[in-house]
């Protein structure tokens, strides 16, 4: 069975198409294609692709974090003019998050926006990254430095394409499954718990659920919030840690995934520190993570490193630095007035 939920953006909203066999649902018109992917996928699921699309051109490129840069970018660009695409044109990602992203930059910056299409091919992008319609890459400054919102004209998350996905990046998009109930669904956190076996195992029905769910939360907040000037950067939960964990242990040490499980337990720490969550609510998180395969502890960095990197963070805002922390678990709140001391206390404890 084929869910289907919508983005209401007015006149950019477009489908979310979720299920076992959503590809077929695939609609690019008579528009000109450039699929672009990467050297993993392109040998799971291409072949499939241009089944449907036997005229369509491909860009194939490096698989990895540390390919999510201005360079890339600017080689699907030069794919772009060099084939001659047009302003109707349509560029189709299929792959994880880092092609959801870079696609959608580059279709944004070609003839100052042209069409695109999201397929994600991993957990984590279907509950999150190809919905909302934010686009970039990384700068050795910081994660996601350069972008634009740019809304693709459907997302198709088709669940038959999760059968490859390896263990780890599996477990890497439940942290994002989780982030939703953390955020504020402490009903479904309790579906989680639940499910946990379901969930390790990739149950199909339980799956569908999650994205289904995950993607109700994502599209109600994206409708009302669209550039994240209010309630969408409580998506971020988390983020701000592991964004500064990312960036301080190259980008690709981690999936994204696991470092956002990571910051999502320091949030919560530090929101323990600050009384607004109880400490069973902090080991509670902890041990649903801990459960699903996710590490819940950063790598060594400096106080002053992993300060640093959080004040480079796109949420600062009049050089002050702006937190997701939870008040209590199941409600999410942005914080611009915590106390060093309280954060660096965090930063210790979590050594």
């Amino acid at each position: 069975m084929i869910r289907t939920l919508n983005v209401d953006l007015g006149d950019r909203s477009y489908p979310i198409h979720i299920g076992a066999g959503a590809l077929d649902r695939l609609d690019v018109g008579s528009r000109r294609c450039l699929i672009v992917t990467n050297e993993t996928i392109a040998p799971l699921y291409l072949t499939r692709l241009l089944q449907r699309l036997p005229d369509a051109d491909v860009c194939e490129l490096p698989d990895g974090e540390s390919h999510k840069t201005l360079t890339t970018a600017g080689a699907i660009v030069d794919r772009l003019a060099d084939g001659g695409f047009h302003r109707d044109s349509l560029v189709i990602a299929l792959g994880g998050g880092v092609i959801g992203e870079i696609a959608g930059f580059a279709a944004a910056m070609y003839h100052r926006c042209i069409y695109f299409i999201q397929i994600p091919t991993t957990l984590l992008a279907m509950v999150d990254s190809s919905v909302g319609g934010k686009t970039g890459v990384n700068h050795r400054a910081g994660k996601n430095l350069l972008g634009a919102f740019h809304q693709p004209l459907q997302v198709l998350a088709d669940l038959d394409l999760l059968a490859t996905l390896p263990p780890r990046e599996y477990a890497a998009g439940l942290a994002e499954v989780v982030k939703y109930a953390a955020l504020g669904d402490l009903a479904m956190l309790g579906w989680l718990e639940s499910r946990v076996e379901a969930l390790r195992a990739r149950e199909p029905e339980t799956l569908a659920e999650v994205v289904h769910r995950c993607c109700v939360a994502k599209a109600r907040i994206v409708a009302a919030d669209e550039r994240e000037q209010g309630q969408r950067a409580l998506l971020n939960l988390g983020h701000t840690f592991g964004h500064a964990i990312e960036t301080s242990s190259g980008y690709g040490a981690l999936l994204h995934g696991e470092a956002v499980a990571i910051g999502m337990v320091m949030a919560a720490d530090l929101s323990q520190r600050l009384g607004w969550t109880a400490a069973e609510d902090v080991t509670r998180l902890r041990t649903l993570l801990d459960a699903l395969s996710l590490p819940t502890t950063p790598p060594p960095i400096p106080a002053d490193t992993f300060v640093s990197l959080m004040q480079r963070d796109k949420k600062v805002l009049n050089d002050q630095l702006r937190l997701v922390l939870l008040k209590p678990l199941g409600r999410a709140v942005i914080s611009a007035d915590v106390p060093m001391d309280l954060l660096r206390a965090t930063l210790a404890s979590a050594a």
